[in-house]
């Protein structure tokens, strides 16, 4: 069993099979607009977060976890995948 499998609540019902989108943020960047307009090819664009800072996983605009990228070896060497370091509990009737 793969670590994917190993901790899955087991929920029955017709959503199940719905796919989610999850965006990834690894950081955030306040530039001024002067200073974006002048971004060109090979430009740096300084984020609020350093290389081994938790990135954050939404579901829409409400952040659901936080995880390490890690990049996956053998038949998929290169992609990028997250580990799961923290779910964030969601409060009820939070809209």
């Amino acid at each position: 069993m793969d670590d994917t499998q190993s901790t899955k609540p087991d929920f029955a019902g017709p959503f199940t099979s719905v796919p989610v989108e999850i965006t990834v943020s690894v950081g955030r960047a306040r530039p001024l607009v002067r200073d974006l307009i002048g971004l060109g090819e090979n430009a740096i664009l300084t984020l609020d977060k350093r290389v081994e800072d938790p990135v954050e996983l939404f579901v829409g605009d409400q952040l659901v976890a936080r995880g390490q990228l890690e990049e996956l070896e053998g038949d998929q060497d290169g992609r990028l995948a997250v580990r799961l370091i923290e779910i964030v509990t969601v409060p009820d009737g939070k809209e």
